[in-house]
């Protein structure tokens, strides 16, 4: 066994004594961490940003992508919105210890399902370190140990948080393992992998080739975060003027985020003025359309898409566009190249809306509302952990229900079987 494999069993060890101390936690004393955490961010920011600043420096002598350069920096605005997270946990119930059912059998016996924390947590995700609090938020408050693998480019960032949140932690009398990092070493993602019975789910959280590894090599359960080649289809009956608020929303408002839009289906039907007055305020808005050659439409700097581009997350101020014959096209495009996170239409008409919106197979599908509120904050649920994009477990932006499972607890008066 390699030093780096010893290091990550020892972390999920320990992990694994104080995630049985989270389990019977109290509301009250989790939520004491939560707005301590919450508090500190903003006291010690000066800390936590200047330990950003050198990984964003870092990232930019190496060449990062300007996108990539986005989702790692901090400032004290986002700093304030990771603290409203937090602060939205402490609002939301406690999901350990709900009842979800039972029943009393004919024989006397009583039966309760509730929920229970999932034990052990492993997140292995890529550059941003907002994931880092959104997770412990979530773990703590769900009864979790949290065991976090960042990325190298976020390191210092993750460690002085991490050492925060930990304080924060112990100030209320919890082990300061109930959230801890993992090595940057690429061989801490493959011992993390391996590491069957020490580690209950592990949740990916990055780009496409981050997520296939884990989906494809973990030998401990995985609850898939899939990327985001987000749709949003603009019916024969759409409002074009909504069309194109929603549309440059979703597309232009963050564009490093994976609820943002990546590819827009016009429908042939919509007059071709209207068409055109969607190429235009793309392309005013400073978006490269990735597009065909297509009749009656007039590009500025239309860049040929290919096979590639229908089903390519850019992460970036492009876009491919499409003509398509109507809904059935259109959900027929969807089914072929999305990444079953979110899609959308916008039309005015209900039943185009409710035809839609039965057949597309994604974790959330938006009506008349932008991609970019797929989102667990705006969803209510405070921090999310991600959106899942697999059906078993959990889909959808993933809050504290999906941080549990479930136990059946029995209880009689001396009651044996025949």
């Amino acid at each position: 066994m390699s030093s780096i494999t010893e290091v990550v069993h020892s972390t999920l060890l320990s992990a694994r004594a104080a995630s049985r101390k989270l389990a019977v936690a109290s509301t009250a004393v989790k939520n004491a961490v939560l707005e301590r955490a919450a508090a500190s961010l903003i006291d010690d920011a000066e800390v936590i940003l200047a330990a950003n600043e050198r990984d964003v420096a870092a990232g930019q002598a190496a060449g990062m992508d300007d996108s990539l350069v986005d989702r790692l920096r901090l400032d004290r605005e986002r700093l304030e919105g990771i603290a409203g997270g937090l602060s939205q946990l402490i609002a939301a119930p406690d999901p350990v210890g709900e009842g979800l059912g039972g029943r009393t059998l004919p024989n006397g016996l009583r039966l309760q399902k509730v929920r229970v924390p999932l034990g052990v947590m492993g997140m292995i995700y890529e550059a941003r370190p907002n994931v880092t609090v959104d997770a412990f938020g979530l773990a703590l408050k769900s009864g979790n140990a949290a065991v976090l693998r960042g990325s190298r480019s976020a390191e210092q960032s993750n460690r002085a948080l991490v050492a925060l949140l930990q304080d924060a932690a112990v100030a209320e009398g919890l082990p300061r393992e109930c959230v801890q990092l993992l090595p940057v070493d690429y061989e801490s993602i493959d011992a993390l992998l391996s590491a069957r019975g020490l580690v209950d789910v592990v949740i990916p959280r990055g780009g496409v080739g981050l997520i296939e590894r884990v989906v494809t090599t973990s030998t401990v359960p995985v609850i898939e975060t899939g990327t985001g080649n987000c749709h949003v289809f603009v019916d024969r009956d759409a409002d074009v003027d909504m069309a194109i608020k929603v549309l440059l929303n979703g597309k232009t408002r963050r564009v490093s985020v994976c609820n943002a839009t990546e590819t827009v289906l016009v429908d042939a039907a919509l007059p071709a003025a209207a068409q055109q007055r969607i190429v235009d305020a793309l392309e005013s808005a400073g978006v490269r359309v990735h597009a065909e050659q297509l009749e009656g439409l007039e590009f500025r700097g239309r860049l040929e898409a290919t096979e590639r581009d229908w089903q390519e997350e850019y992460l970036s101020m492009d876009i491919a566009l499409a003509r398509v014959d109507g809904v059935d096209a259109a959900v027929d495009h969807i089914a072929r190249f999305s990444s079953g996170h979110t899609d959308a239409i916008v039309t005015d008409s209900v039943s185009t809306a409710d035809y839609f919106v039965a057949r597309v197979d994604s974790a959330v599908v938006n009506v008349n509302a932008s991609t970019a509120f797929s989102d667990g904050e705006q969803f209510g649920m405070g921090a999310e952990i991600g959106i899942s994009t697999q059906k078993l477990h959990a889909r959808g932006p993933m809050g504290l229900p999906e941080l549990t499972a479930m136990k059946w607890i029995v209880r009689g008066d001396g009651h044996t079987r025949p």
